[in-house]
């Protein structure tokens, strides 16, 4: 976790650093930086929830046993020692480095351009600050156990979705809007060019 926070305040102090020698500071840039800030701070609240809900799952439930809650949804306590739906899992260890090294430098680019996004951005922020948190969480679990916790299991029928975890989802979700906005910028534009 201590590198993790580590990383945040690097790419967090030495834009900030940047922009503050600016000689012509303006209130844009400021205003850039104060959104980029509340929006690492969502996605701190992303990574706490994520911690949380791993915690309490890894406490009440028994490895690898499904608790029904509704017919089409199981929590159930699984060790992930590979990257999504397993990706890896049995490659002897060399790969919870891999993916922690790719965590981390995902995780500062986006970090980075979170705080180069222009304020008015918000869709792409928002998305960002999604996978950030996303990400972060997954890489302290990596970190700290070897493995990601996941418990959160959909099926239908004998069909199961590979389990999941929070950090998981708010992954997902910020692609999904990352593409998303990205759809309606190109829309936007064509319609200027129609204009």
């Amino acid at each position: 976790m201590g590198v993790v926070l580590k990383t945040w305040l690097v790419a967090v102090k030495s834009a900030s650093l940047r922009d503050m020698n600016m000689p012509a500071q303006t209130a844009q840039g400021l205003s850039r930086n104060l959104m980029a800030l509340i929006w690492l701070l969502l996605s701190a609240l992303i990574v706490v929830l994520d911690l949380w809900t791993k915690s309490l799952a890894t406490e009440s439930l028994s490895l690898y046993r499904p608790v029904e809650v509704t017919s089409w949804l199981n929590m159930t306590l699984a060790h992930n020692y590979g990257a999504a739906f397993s990706f890896l899992s049995d490659a002897g260890g060399w790969q919870r480095w891999l993916f922690t090294g790719l965590a981390s430098i995902v995780t500062v680019i986006l970090i980075v351009w979170l705080l180069r996004l222009p304020a008015a951005e918000k869709r792409t922020a928002a998305a960002l600050c999604m996978i950030i948190g996303g990400a972060v969480g997954n890489l302290v679990d990596r970190m700290a156990h070897g493995y990601v916790v996941d418990f959160i299991d959909v099926y239908y029928q004998n069909w199961h979705w590979p389990a999941f975890n929070v950090a998981d989802s708010a992954i997902t979700g910020g692609v999904i809007l990352l593409l998303l906005d990205s759809l309606l910028q190109s829309i936007a534009a064509k319609r200027s060019e129609k204009g």
